[in-house]
């Protein structure tokens, strides 16, 4: 016991931050409930670096400390830390902004259980945790918009949650246990197999927005507060594209779920940026650029077991996808929501523009940024387990994503006809929202350089 304990420290450290900034948050001291929780969250990541190289599990396997885990926490929590700091940007001096930092951690916490979930019925702890979070978080601004999107996102929660419910319950029922790890006892019930695993695609699948899941994200991102926004693109995706590979890695592969998760990646990928290619809204935008990264995602999932490439690349693409998305919604959240509060802004915020130019870039996939080597080892793997059409297909897509992210980047740099340069840009920027931007771009190109220069040394 005390031993599951010591490996759960991070995670006991996550909770008990939720716990204390819940007081704070009574107690009316947001101010204080956003030191504690980013303390908190800094100390769980430290508490992380330790058991990164472990491989066990804890209370009786229902609960996995490995590899995905480990740097599920390494990338999450920094990201939780920095979406806290957009918040606060945005929210402060609100009435309940307090409450709104509780549940970006409580939600968090929520993503970890789902990363490291051993068990199905953790599957459905870490959904419930991430989701009833999100709904509030959705839900802040309390307008029509807002309230519209929220309720839609609950209403397509409950349905898809019920499903997967009612998919897993043939797994416990077939096998006898709710270990993951027991799932390998349905190579020979190929059919109980696929009807939970349709249950898992469609619970999971929605929190990470793949198509056909995917509706209720472009509005709850519109909706909800861009701060907020920018966390659901990262955290809780990352997340749950996590848990699925910790379902897939046991799973036979006897029930065809690489090629079932190869034509939802296409599915996902090409809908994602022909939706995106249409929208005014950036946060629209960005939001249906979320739905076309989950594909790339995918591109991992199908090799696992298949590659030796297959953790690796999710690892490294999920934490320059973490980077680059949230200094994109950063620099959003300091010019504006739609395309025509970008017009020239490439005049008269120079440094930002750059920096939204390489998260852009690094987007769509341009070496030697953070992004290029994420999406190149995700390729690698795809071909090595045998899916090279579906790299070639991604490979396409990222040539189509060029022209979503071009959208943004064309207006930053021209002129407005009918006014000056310094009346069609609004500055809504903050120390805040600048400090977030700028660690975002030296983490993706920290991320780009540290992994060409490791990808050089091991091609010598």
């Amino acid at each position: 016991m005390a031993n599951d304990l010591a490996l759960l420290s991070p995670e006991l450290i996550v909770l008990l931050t939720v716990v204390l900034a819940l007081v704070a948050e009574m107690l009316r001291r947001p101010l204080i409930a956003l030191i504690v929780i980013v303390a908190g969250l800094l100390l769980a990541t430290g508490l992380t670096l330790p058991l990164l190289n472990v491989d066990s599990s804890v209370f009786s396997g229902t609960y996995r400390i490995d590899i995905i885990s480990g740097w599920a926490k390494i990338i999450l929590l920094p990201a939780t830390v920095l979406s806290l700091l957009l918040a606060r940007a945005e929210l402060g001096g609100s009435d309940r902004e307090g409450s709104v930092y509780v549940l970006l951690c409580l939600v968090s916490l929520g993503a970890l259980v789902l990363s490291g979930a051993g068990d199905i019925m953790l599957l459905v702890l870490g959904i419930v945790l991430s989701g009833l979070g999100s709904f509030a978080l959705v839900a802040y601004p309390r307008d029509d918009k807002a309230t519209e999107a929220a309720m839609k996102f609950f209403v397509f929660a409950s349905v898809t949650g019920a499903i997967m419910i009612f998919g897993l319950s043939y797994w416990f029922g077939a096998t006898g246990s709710t270990l993951i790890s027991d799932l390998s006892g349905l190579e020979n019930a190929p059919v109980i197999a696929v009807v939970g695993l349709v249950g898992v695609i469609v619970g999971l699948g929605y929190k990470v927005s793949l198509v056909p899941f995917h509706f209720w994200a472009p509005d709850a991102y519109d909706g909800a507060p861009i701060s907020v926004a920018a966390y659901m693109s990262v955290v809780p995706k990352i997340g749950s594209i996590f848990a699925i590979v910790q379902v897939v890695r046991d799973l036979p592969l006897n029930t065809g779920w690489p090629m079932v998760f190869a034509v939802i990646a296409v599915l996902t990928m090409s809908y994602g940026y022909l939706a995106a290619l249409v929208q005014k809204n950036v946060v629209r935008l960005l939001a249906y650029s979320s739905i076309a990264q989950a594909g790339y995602f995918l591109l991992g999932i199908v090799a696992v077991g298949l590659s030796p490439l297959a953790f690796e690349s999710l690892i490294v693409f999920a934490a320059a996808y973490a980077a680059m998305n949230l200094g994109a919604f950063a620099v959003v959240q300091s010019k504006g929501r739609m395309l025509k509060d970008f017009i020239a802004t490439g005049r008269t915020s120079i440094i930002a523009s750059v920096a939204m130019v390489i998260f852009l870039l690094s987007l769509a996939g341009i070496p030697p940024l953070a992004g290029f080597v994420g999406k190149f080892l995700l390729f690698g793997a795809a071909i090595d387990a045998g899916f090279t059409w579906l790299a070639v297909i991604a490979i396409l897509n990222s040539v189509l994503s060029l022209a979503v992210y071009l959208r943004i980047v064309i207006p930053m740099y021209q002129l407005d006809d009918t006014t000056s340069t310094l009346e069609t840009v609004t500055h809504n920027s903050t120390p805040l929202i600048s400090l977030v931007w700028i660690f975002a771009l030296i983490f993706t190109l920290l991320i780009g350089l540290a992994a060409q220069t490791l990808l050089g040394t091991i091609a010598g």
